[in-house]
This record gives C-alpha cells, sequence and structure tokens, in this order.
C-alpha cells in the first residue's frame, strides 16, 4: 500500500474528476480539503476535470468555494470547454444553435461562435434544464438540413440530491432518432478531452494520473491516452462493479481521504 501512495503521490499532474471524487452533491467528500492542501504545498499541477457542461469555471469555483474550497477558475476544465476548442479547431468563428446552459453558451462565445437557429454549422447539445419540444423538432430540422449534431458529452444520466437526472446522451437521442444522423461526443471517455487537459496542464502523459470514479468514463478515458488512472470507491463504481469491464484501473482506493489518512 505503502509503495502505491508513492507511486501516486510522486506523479507531477493530476487530472481529477469532481462528482463522487471531490463531493456528493453540496456534501464535501472526507479528506477533500487536506488534499488540496498537499496539492498546493507540494507545487503540483492540477486539473479538475468534468463531463458536466453547465457551469462555466467561475461558477464551479464559486460551488467550491461554498463547500469552503478556495481553488482559482484556471483549475476547472469542462466537456463545454473542450467542445468549444474542438469547434475552433474543426470550424474556426463557426455559428451553432445550443441546446445548453451558461457553461456550453460562454464557452462557445469564448471562442468566437455565435448562435444561430437558421443555418448553423452545428446543433450542440449540453447538459441542461431548459429542454422542450420545440428546441428539439428545430435541432432536428437545422441536422436533416446540414447542420453537424454534437454532444458535449456521452454521459446517459448523472447523479443529483433526489436520484439521478438525464444527461446529454439522453437528451439527444430524440434528435439522433428523428433526423437519422449520429452525433458526435467530445467528453470523457473521448481521449480528445484527455489530450486537451494535458496540454492545459504542461505534463507528459506519463507524468500525470487521472483520478475519478467511473470506470466507462474515468478510467476508460485514462486509459486510451496511456496516463495512469486511480479509481475512487467514493462515486459510482464500487469494488463489484469494476469485473463488469474488460479492463482494469492502475490504482483503486477507497476515496480521497486514502492520500492525506
Amino acid at each position: 500500500m505503502e509503495n502505491v501512495l508513492e507511486n501516486i503521490k510522486g506523479k507531477e499532474g493530476f487530472i481529477i474528476d469532481m462528482d463522487g471524487v471531490i463531493y456528493h452533491g453540496n456534501k464535501l467528500l472526507p479528506g477533500v480539503t487536506d488534499f488540496l492542501a498537499w496539492l498546493e504545498e507540494s507545487g503540483k499541477k492540477y486539473l479538475f476535470l468534468t463531463n458536466s457542461s453547465e457551469r462555466t469555471p467561475k461558477e464551479l469555483h464559486e460551488k467550491m468555494k461554498r463547500l469552503g474550497i478556495n481553488v482559482g477558475e484556471e483549475h476547472f476544465y469542462t466537456s463545454a470547454l473542450a467542445t468549444a476548442s474542438f469547434l475552433s479547431n474543426q470550424k474556426p468563428n463557426g455559428s451553432a444553435y445550443i441546446i445548453g446552459d451558461a457553461g456550453l453558451i460562454h464557452a462557445l462565445y469564448s471562442v468566437g461562435y455565435s448562435v444561430n437557429n437558421v443555418n448553423p454549422d452545428y446543433v450542440v447539445v449540453g447538459d441542461t434544464h431548459s429542454y422542450n419540444f420545440e428546441k428539439v423538432e428545430l435541432a432536428v430540422n437545422l441536422v436533416i438540413r446540414g447542420a453537424k449534431l454534437i454532444g458535449t458529452n456521452p454521459d446517459i444520466s448523472g447523479p443529483v440530491e433526489v436520484g439521478i437526472t438525464p444527461s446529454t446522451k439522453a437528451l439527444i437521442a430524440p434528435i439522433e432518432i428523428a433526423a437519422g444522423k449520429k452525433a458526435y461526443f467530445v467528453g470523457k471517455p473521448n481521449p480528445l478531452m484527455m489530450r486537451s487537459a494535458l496540454k492545459r496542464l504542461g505534463v507528459k502523459r506519463e507524468d500525470a494520473i487521472v483520478i475519478g470514479d467511473r470506470m466507462d468514463t474515468d478510467v476508460r478515458c485514462g486509459l486510451e491516452s496511456e496516463i495512469d488512472t486511480l479509481l475512487v470507491l467514493s462515486g459510482i463504481t464500487d469494488r463489484n462493479g469494476i469485473d463488469q469491464f474488460p479492463y482494469r484501473p492502475r490504482y483503486i482506493l477507497n476515496g480521497i481521504i486514502d492520500l492525506v489518512s
């Protein structure tokens, strides 16, 4: 166990999932405050990587502050930012019809994209609570007329206080079915997002580690990007769930608290 902890702590860059690793809803998980203090004191580079596209880095910073942790906005990277970066590379200064919240809208604006509900280059769907039939109907017809369909992340659902909420893949499914076109998803487990995170951190993949609570997104994304993975059992995947997958994480711990206790 000591060797495992030494290997993990010896890494230069930490790519950390948020929900299920750092917090559950509005509750901070044990050991997180000490772990973040250790990252800062040790001069480690770290980035919080989330498939959720609803919040801007500023909003994530404010949420963490409410939980008692002060982390600069530069330490947050969302699937909305990854999607904006991808589209900016594909078609600079393009236009999009957006079904999504502030995090996605701000990210696309920041790379020079304009909102267009007549003849956009892309229809982009992210996590949102402002979802209705009229938006879906318009999106379907824009895709049929040639707009490319993009999803910020391929999550079907996400955890909320009352249980689960439909996520991007569930929201985009009616558009895919009605338009007869498949969406391209940018967020985890797409290795694109992990490579963008490495560039932001400025570390080589062998000097980084991915910390997450899901086998299907966090661990898979790390493996496909050839980065060491640490699965914590404080979120979605439990110990029995690991065997349901044809691959394994490099390291398994009960939670972030194991790194500091």
